[in-house]
């Protein structure tokens, strides 16, 4: 039960102030409506590829890369597709080719609008590029006639007319020309137009960052393109320049390799031919000094015993000879560059081949945006080094056993060729010519087939990647803002506003503000009553029917104390002393309006002012025969007062005592007199004793306005002579800890009787019945006071 009533005194206290948080609400959404009015929407584009796998790209690593030895998640090759297709040298060609590093803007009240891509103008830049990306630069024209056009650097600046194809030092960017786009500048005549040329590189930048490329899954080798635009044909026009610049980079690395290989080749060939070409020459010229014409009387089991063994050595030298150039050409090589791929008997050379120039062209291409060191350019490193050391292995094996083989075939062929022998020297030698000759002519007819070859595979070369989706619109509505939850932030942060503010001066306030205030701290002690907080053209003192709050107040307060009254067994009791902690809380205040509503009852009532010291009552009443609390500046008694009385023995009561109408209500008044210069001495008198005896026999209550607790100790000194303490507190000025010195002195034994009023309440902070106005004299307040 307890813990229910704190929170709901901790809400009690944001839902009084419920219209700041109305406020704050209505502006919060206020400034998201024009936030969303004026602010810039951008758009989702989306784009999809599938990266197509090479079904000869077998590698001896297959079946560790399938055991995931060199990647944890199997996604290596994806990983570098996508740097690939991220690369900076991707993003600057588009950028130059879109001329995305121009922008046109109409100029607007508000909010300007971008112009693409049927530009208006044309920039040329006279410039180096190194200029041109120096800084950015912008400047204003307003296209007159297809003629000229006014220019200026800021906006509202004085224009100068100048005429298109005129050169305009920048300054910045050094000169330019700006000429008229015919197909599209007169929709834009008379229009304030801003162009702003940015450097490429900061572009480059910011595009690269801004698009975003992901797989599908772990394993996919489908990649999703997003990117957010303002203009949706510019993102469309970005993403498939991107997929189509990437696609060009792959197809110009298969031509790389083609081209290599048939320079390769070409260069075989021309050797080759010059050799064959001496062969034949031998063989002609041999024949026609021997004047040989025909050698079909050669043994025919010789011969065709010579040609196999002949056709198999011939097989062996081309593929050796092959063997050995690649081999010679991969110790030559310095760094990674793409080898011909002129093709073995032996496919596993050939795979590691293809497999060895892809990853070559893959590691020149990035970098063109990169450097050695980068982490994907080391792991292409590794796995280069690792098919070069595997392919220089294998191309040593085949040598080894091509060499073995073309040995024995040479021993079975000299067995041969020792049957030849025995005929003529003519024909043995006319043998050896054609033998040359025909190994010559196999080698080089086998060099212009895969020239062709490689011709082939280029012209049949395709993209890497498949497009699945070509660049499109996600989506109609624009991702940002999104007006649902700009709304819903904003009515946060404006609600948390308020709240903060009220959390904040709730929590560093240490001050009194009603009744439920005090209680929690008083203890035992009661709290009579609320006194509310009054205007500045109010009433400070009841009339006689009063129906106002503080009237009503002031009943609950006279209420309370004859109760008290009736329940103290001691005599006198009807004298009641008002304090306070300080001056200026109000004791004075309670004291001369506690006595007018009792003595609105008939009752007869004195008000003594005990405050020698700083006497307060002269500022609710004159001392003249009909005292009137209508006077802002009260004026000091010429009549003897309670100093004189402490002074002089000789002084009855009746010569201090004042009557006086109160708004038709009849008091007696005694004022302070003349400010003492031992006001603690004179208090101590047993004359105040016999003064409060005498007072207390005549009238039905004695009202005493003393001096302040915590100031002096004028009012400890008297307390004895009081049956009832009434210690007022003012709403928002006292402390909560003050409250520990009179609760302190009760504990004494010093203070008895002791009781609370609170003065000086907010009506939104009144306890209890209090704030509901009593149903009399109520006061309305204006919407616009929220005090």
């Amino acid at each position: 039960m307890n813990n229910k009533y704190n929170i709901r005194e901790i809400l009690q206290v944001y839902l009084k102030n419920w219209y700041w948080f109305a406020i704050a609400g209505f502006i919060a959404l206020l400034l998201a409506f024009i936030k969303l009015r004026y602010s810039v929407p951008k758009y989702q584009l989306k784009a999809k590829i599938q990266v197509v796998e090479e079904k000869n790209a077998v590698s001896e690593l297959s079946v560790l890369q399938d055991l995931n030895v060199f990647s944890g998640k199997g996604s290596t090759e994806m990983t570098d597709e996508i740097e690939l297709l991220k690369s900076r040298d991707n993003f600057t060609k588009i950028i130059k080719d879109l001329k995305l590093n121009i922008s046109y803007e109409v100029l607007g009240n508000l909010r300007n609008t971008q112009i693409y891509p049927n530009y208006p103008l044309a920039i040329n830049f006279l410039a180096e590029d190194s200029i041109q990306n120096k800084a950015p630069f912008s400047f204003y024209v307003n296209i007159l006639n297809e003629k000229e056009f006014t220019y200026a650097t800021e906006e509202g600046e004085v224009t100068k007319k100048i005429p298109f194809g005129t050169n305009i030092d920048t300054e910045v960017i050094g000169d330019i020309i700006v000429t008229p786009e015919a197909n599209h500048f007169k929709e834009f005549v008379g229009k304030d137009l801003k162009v702003t040329i940015k450097p490429i590189p900061f572009v480059t930048q910011y595009y690269k960052e801004n698009v975003e490329v992901s797989t599908m899954d772990e394993f996919s080798r489908i990649m999703d393109i997003s990117f957010q635009d303002a203009i949706p044909q510019r993102g469309i026009d970005l993403l498939n320049s991107l997929i189509r610049q990437n696609n060009q980079n792959e197809v110009q690395d298969k031509k790389a390799i083609a081209d290599r290989t048939s320079q390769f080749i070409n260069d075989r060939i021309a050797d080759i031919y010059s050799n064959l070409s001496s062969v034949e020459e031998s063989a002609e010229t041999y024949k026609e000094s021997r004047g040989i014409a025909d050698l079909a009387s050669q043994s025919s089991v010789n011969f065709q015993q010579s040609a196999s063994s002949e056709a198999e050595l011939q097989n062996a030298t081309i593929q050796l000879n092959i063997a050995s150039s690649m081999q010679n050409m991969l110790s030559e090589q310095d760094d990674y560059e793409i080898i011909p791929n002129v093709g073995l008997t032996d496919a596993s050379i050939d795979n590691i081949a293809s497999r060895y120039n892809e990853l070559v062209a893959r590691r020149n291409r990035l970098l063109e945006s990169s450097n050695e060191k980068n982490p994907v350019v080391v792991q292409l490193d590794q796995q280069l080094e690792s098919l070069k050391m595997g392919m220089q292995s294998s191309l040593n094996n085949v040598t080894n056993n091509l060499n073995l083989r073309v040995n024995s075939l040479s021993k079975q062929l000299s067995q041969i060729n020792s049957r030849i022998y025995a005929a003529p020297g003519a024909e043995r030698a006319l043998r050896d010519i054609s033998r040359q000759q025909q190994t010559t002519e196999g080698l080089y007819i086998y060099l212009l087939q895969k020239r062709e070859e490689a011709q082939i595979a280029f012209a049949s070369a395709a993209p890497k990647s498949k497009i699945v989706d070509n660049a499109y619109l996600a989506s109609p509505f624009p991702v940002e803002p999104k007006p649902t939850i700009t709304y819903l932030v904003a009515l946060i942060l404006g609600l948390m506003v308020p709240f903060s503010v009220i959390y904040t001066k709730d929590l560093l306030d240490n001050k009194l503000h009603n009744k439920l205030d005090l209680e929690k701290i008083a203890g035992n002690v009661p709290v009579l009553v609320e006194i509310p907080k009054l205007g500045k053209k109010e009433n400070k003192l009841v009339k006689k029917e009063d129906r106002s709050i503080l009237a009503e107040s002031l009943r609950i307060l006279r209420t309370n104390l004859n109760y008290i009254q009736k329940s103290h067994k001691s005599k006198p009791d009807n004298i009641f002393f008002i304090t306070s902690s300080v001056p200026g809380e109000g004791k004075t205040f309670i004291s001369s309006n506690l006595a007018a509503i009792y003595a609105s009852t008939g009752k007869k009532v004195l008000l003594v002012g005990a405050d020698i010291r700083n006497p307060k009552l002269y500022d609710f009443f004159t001392s003249g025969d009909v005292p009137s609390p209508d006077k802002t500046k009260a004026r000091r008694s010429t009549k003897d007062g309670l100093t004189e009385y402490l002074v002089d023995a000789k002084i009855k009561v009746e010569d201090i005592t004042l009557p006086a109408q109160v708004n038709e209500n009849s008091i007696d008044i005694i004022f302070s007199g003349k400010i003492p210069p031992n006001p603690t001495e004179l208090l101590m008198k047993d004359r105040m004793g016999e003064l409060f005896k005498e007072v207390a026999d005549k009238y039905d209550y004695v009202i005493v306005d003393t001096a302040p607790l915590m100031v002096v100790t004028d009012t400890v000194l008297i307390s004895e002579y009081a049956s009832q303490i009434l210690y007022v507190v003012k709403a928002g000025a006292t402390e909560m800890k003050v409250l520990d010195f009179p609760l302190k002195l009760k504990e004494e034994g010093k203070l008895n009787g002791l009781s609370f009023v609170v003065n000086n309440v907010k009506q939104s902070n009144l306890g209890y019945g209090g704030k509901y106005g009593y149903g009399y004299g109520k006061t309305v307040k204006k919407w616009w006071n929220f005090a």
